[in-house]
């Protein structure tokens, strides 16, 4: 994999040539301060102070135990002096416009991925923000987002740095209406789509049952009439919404293989589609005995290593030997 498959994948890179068939979204460049304050673990758990007076937890039942670690001790001078609490107040503003601009409501993420690993935290227990302050909250808290800080070429042959130069934050409109059945990963190999894939693999849905070979044709649609000739790598991944009206909307971009999670697929059993010429096969979970458990972790979903030979893969795979098992028994 190149530096420049990995940058494509970048929101701020893919998002202006599909603006019309995404979620409406504005994306701000991060100054070089916010970057380090997320990164800064050296001092006390700080939030930004609020030129609004915007509270991140203004709901949020009071409990000195879980508490502690977002409260700064008075100590001495020195002390405070030592920890200044930070403050981005150009940052706030533009962020709060935006905020404005799109309902109120939005669901945050940075050039790759999303806190997902946070959203505890929040009073929604979601990536539902309807200010800055509940964002820093959200970003200062995730784990998953190292990722983006100090890890996104990891994968790269002909990596130079560890990290882009610049970083932007992302805001998605908030829909509360969006439903986890209706998102899938779609794989592309050689600009050819061979294989999609239930997003959501915790969970049987029946109507994906009932409307598999629609979405199937709908999804096939879309990729050759907008992506196909726009995306400019050659292997890929991009994750697609489907709305109650059948318009498709796109989610996100990945790289093929590297940190993507193949879900319902194993990368090798792509490839080998691929090299035999099949058809593009899609996957759902078709009964609650198929369902993929334990992947909602402190990592960010998009960002598993489930590479052969990781701890991930042999999971998955005895996962899959048990279910075979266990329908092997049932239909005895």
């Amino acid at each position: 994999m190149k530096v420049e498959e990995v940058n494509r994948c970048q929101i701020q890179e893919w998002y202006p040539k599909f603006k019309s068939v995404s979620i409406k979204t504005v994306i701000h460049q991060l100054p070089e301060s916010f970057i380090q304050y997320l990164l800064d673990d050296s001092g006390p758990f700080l939030l930004p102070a609020s030129v609004l007076n915007e509270d991140a937890l203004p709901n949020r039942i009071h409990n000195p135990i879980e508490e502690e670690d977002f409260q700064v001790s008075e100590g001495s001078g020195d002390e405070a002096e030592d920890s200044p609490q930070p403050s981005f107040p150009e940052l706030e503003l533009k962020i709060k416009e935006s905020i404005e601009s799109l309902g109120g409501a939005v669901f945050p993420k940075l050039n790759w991925s999303a806190p997902k690993d946070s959203a505890w935290i929040s009073t929604a227990g979601s990536l539902r923000c309807t200010s800055f302050s509940e964002i820093a909250l959200l970003f200062r808290a995730s784990d998953s987002l190292v990722h983006d800080l100090c890890h996104a070429y990891d994968s790269c042959q002909d990596k130079s740095s560890t990290r882009p130069h610049n970083f932007f934050l992302a805001l998605h409109k908030w829909y509360p209406s969006l439903q986890p059945d209706m998102e899938f990963r779609c794989f592309i190999r050689d600009q050819k789509l061979i294989g999609i894939s239930q997003r959501e693999v915790t969970t049987f849905y029946p109507i994906l049952l009932e409307k598999k070979n629609d979405l199937l044709s709908l999804i096939l649609a879309f990729f050759n009439n907008y992506v196909r000739a726009k995306f400019e790598s050659e292997n890929y991944t991009f994750d697609v919404y489907i709305t109650k009206d059948e318009r498709v909307k796109i989610v996100d971009f990945n790289t093929w293989g590297a940190f993507t999670l193949s879900l319902l697929f194993a990368w090798d059993e792509l490839e080998r589609i691929y090299s035999e010429g099949n058809d593009v096969e899609f996957r759902i979970v078709e009964d609650r005995c198929a369902v993929r458990p334990g992947l909602k972790t402190a990592v960010p979903f998009d960002y598993l290593d489930t590479s052969e030979g990781s701890g991930w893969d042999q999971f998955l795979r005895s996962a899959d030997e048990e279910f075979r098992q266990q329908f092997a028994e049932a239909g005895a």
